[in-house]
């Protein structure tokens, strides 16, 4: 999904950096905890009505609020008399991408889904031929996810939507997913030890919020529920059902990897600029190994990612390409899930390697778009995530101030703009 999701993974996914770990944890004196649990446990008595609409039973909503407790603990809040926690670091946003998309790591969990393709190839035929959606694109997901049900999620659910419920900066949404997480519960989907999530929520072998549970579960194995949890079948299915509904178009890839000009232009790499693949080659932009596309292939419409700026691999994007962004919002994230889907097929690595790039700090890098912003190049969040459209701001920068044009946020150009203001 496109709003942010933390399931934890110490090696690959979004999860807490060691050292900010510990500055996430939050104090509260015994006599306001005491107050605050209290108006915690009428908040969550206020929501009867809104689940028994939903459909949960009574019986149900008083077993599994009982003794119920928020998490203060947790990132993402606002506390009264505390400053906002804000959401942890994700590694898609804070890791270079030789880092984050590791070849011993994607090596790894290639060789894993060459051999779980088989293990469950009936059902994979069954997703492919009723979703368009390949195979090795949702395994690559799970794979992405949960490390292939290997990785155990951390949080109580049921105790995490609660809590971004009543104190989280995303209130509005928390509150329905409390109601359709007690639904699930009540519906007899999962028991309650079993679902297990991130400290955003997700939960299940691919990670999906409650309400997208109900809005793109499938009962792929036939025994009469949804079981995300339990069931590779159903859990895979409901990430490619996910796919679909987003817009997954069958047969067409989800980006070609290409090697770039000399000249390029790396202001052009955000989702706005879209040129047939085929207008791409023509300006010099030339699909690695000698891959020859077909004549459909090269009428695609195609936008260029360049993760690294000038430096490191370049990409053609088709739409499949924003649909898995849809599931994580995050250009790495896609990287990661749209190469392991290659890899499971064909062992081949990138062509180009990533550079020796750095990664200024997140802080560093809003400062930046501050600027950008103050000066008309730039007119997105203020997140501190060197994005496709912060990069391109950048370049544009760079190109207004003489610098050299490589669309990535370096030292060089902070100091840059520091000595501008």
């Amino acid at each position: 999904m496109a709003t942010q999701r933390d399931a934890g993974w110490p090696i690959y996914r979004r999860h807490f950096l060691g050292i900010a770990a510990a500055a996430l944890v939050i104090f509260v004196s015994p006599a306001s905890a005491i107050a605050a649990d209290a108006g915690f446990t009428r908040f969550i008595a206020s929501l009867w009505p809104e689940a028994q609409q939903a459909g949960v039973s009574r019986a149900t909503f008083d077993t599994e609020t009982r003794g119920l407790e928020p998490d203060y603990k947790l990132p993402d809040l606002i506390l009264p008399g505390r400053p906002a926690t804000g959401a942890p670091s994700q590694a898609e946003f804070v890791q270079v991408p030789a880092d984050y998309v590791k070849e011993t790591s994607i090596a790894r969990l290639a060789s894993e889904g060459q051999r779980l393709m088989q293990k469950y190839r009936a059902a994979l035929a069954d997703i492919e031929s009723r979703f368009g959606v390949p195979a090795t694109t949702v395994l690559a997901i799970w794979g992405r996810e949960t490390d292939y049900g290997r990785y155990g999620l951390p949080y109580d659910t049921l105790r995490v939507v609660a809590t971004q419920a009543y104190v989280g900066r995303r209130k509005d949404q928390y509150r329905t997913e409390f109601i359709l997480a007690l639904k699930i519960l009540s519906d007899g989907a999962v028991t309650r030890k079993d679902m297990r999530s991130s400290w955003a929520g997700a939960t299940g072998l691919t990670q999906f919020l409650p309400s997208e549970y109900y809005k793109h579960g499938v009962d792929l194995d036939g025994d009469g529920r949804i079981d995300i949890w339990n069931s590779v079948s159903d859990a895979l299915a409901s990430a490619a059902q996910q796919l679909k509904n987003k817009g997954w178009q069958p047969g067409l890839r989800w980006a070609y990897e290409v090697r770039a000009p000399g000249n390029v232009d790396c202001t052009q790499g955000v989702p706005e600029v879209t040129r047939p693949i085929g207008e791409w080659q023509r300006i010099g932009f030339v699909p690695v190994r000698g891959q020859q596309l077909t004549a459909a292939e090269k009428a695609e419409q195609a936008s260029l990612l360049q993760p690294e700026g000038i430096y490191g691999p370049a990409f053609l994007t088709t739409k499949n390409y924003f649909v898995i962004k849809e599931y994580n919002f995050s250009d790495l994230y896609v990287l990661f899930v749209g190469h392991l889907s290659d890899r499971i097929s064909k062992p081949q690595p990138f062509a180009t390697p990533w550079a020796a790039t750095t990664q200024l700090r997140t802080t560093d890098v809003e400062s930046m778009q501050r600027h950008l912003t103050r000066i008309g190049l730039y007119a997105d969040k203020l997140d501190g995530k060197a994005g496709m459209k912060t990069r391109a701001a950048l370049g544009a920068y760079q190109k207004s101030a003489g610098l050299k044009v490589d669309c990535w946020p370096s030292a060089d150009v902070l100091r840059a703009m520091s000595g501008a203001r």
